[in-house]
């Protein structure tokens, strides 16, 4: 009688003794999408949505990452859907939705097939998650993220891109193994277009606070084998396309998009670089660009902007025009984004 009593007791009170938890909607199913789903469940983010266009694909998912939960210890639910009313009230949805790259394509090759993709995910978000943070994966990435805030019509501050915390990943990695030292002591700064564009900083990265511009004068490393390091960095997701020949990348993606969800749910004003928008900001307006940011409750909450020597501005307006670029073909093909 007693326990009967107890459940009758938590029935009673869901929802008002019960502080409900936070909804995050992943759309786009594939390979990223399930890992996102799975990652999410295991720091018990909040409740999960899958969605995908194609019907049975991210009901089988959330299905399958619901039934390692017991094994996994997290009680997150996990739902797919194929309707668009399903990612209602989330607080945060993570668009991977679109074409992944196959071996010889560039991410701007897959411009035209992904903005159509984003016209329909945006006019999905702006009806049934209006509030959320949301974080863009879809490639090209900085013109999908740039579109996407468009379609949506939500604020600026509340819409980026996930590119600079997966360039910086995989910088670190590699200097890391280059110097046989932890990737905890690592830290590095990826700016720019998430593209053959990048710009990854050798001057504001460092090994235990100390700057890789000074560890090559101390003899660890090479100027020449730095470069290669670098150059390794901005064909990171090239590298993986042509070893898989079938996909591309999906588990650092989704751990570094995971860590900016993180970082807005929970607050946590983590200094992070990812595409947001810039409003004057390094000289550029009304374009999303690689940049250090603070992101917490409030979403973007502050554009970082450090001081660029001579060749670093050079490559960054480089890779800026290489973006804009890109915005600009978009508007070609959607004529409305030009608003």
């Amino acid at each position: 009688m007693a326990f009967a009593a107890f459940q009758a007791s938590i029935m009673d009170h869901k929802g008002s003794t019960f502080m409900a938890r936070n909804k995050i909607a992943l759309i786009g199913s594939g390979m990223i999408g399930g890992t996102l789903a799975h990652l999410a469940g295991l720091k018990e983010l909040g409740d999960i949505v899958l969605f995908d266009i194609a019907d049975g694909i991210p009901q089988g998912k959330g299905l399958d990452i619901a039934q390692s939960s017991p094994v996994e210890g997290f009680d997150a639910s996990l739902t797919g859907a194929s309707d668009y009313s399903a990612i209602e009230g989330a607080d945060v949805c993570i668009v991977t939705a679109g074409v992944p790259r196959k071996p010889g394509m560039s991410r701007d090759d897959l411009l035209g097939i992904n903005l159509k993709v984003m016209e329909q995910v945006g006019a999905g978000i702006k009806k049934y998650a209006p509030n959320a943070f949301i974080i863009c994966i879809t490639n090209p990435l900085d013109a999908m993220v740039w579109a996407l805030q468009k379609f949506s019509g939500l604020p600026k501050n509340k819409v980026v891109g996930m590119a600079g915390v997966l360039d910086s990943s995989r910088f670190r990695l590699f200097l890391s193994q280059e110097f046989n030292v932890s990737v905890q002591d690592i830290t590095a700064f990826v700016l720019g277009g998430h593209g053959d564009t990048m710009v990854p900083l050798a001057r504001y990265s460092t090994v235990a606070g100390i700057p890789l511009t000074d560890l090559v004068q101390m003899g660890w490393v090479t100027k020449d084998r730095l470069e290669e390091i670098i150059q390794r960095t901005r064909d990171g997701g090239a590298e993986i396309v042509g070893l898989l020949k079938t996909g591309s990348a999906y588990y650092a993606p989704a751990a570094s998009a995971i860590e900016m969800a993180e970082a807005y749910l929970k607050d946590k004003k983590r200094v992070l670089p990812c595409a947001a928008h810039l409003s004057g900001q390094y000289g550029v307006k009304d374009m999303y660009v690689g940049v250090p940011t603070v992101i917490g409750a409030g979403g973007v909450e502050r554009i970082i902007e450090i001081d660029l020597n001579k060749g670093e501005k050079e490559a960054f307006d480089k890779s800026v025009a290489a973006v804009a670029g890109l915005c600009e073909a978009c508007i070609g093909i959607a004529p409305s984004l030009k608003q």
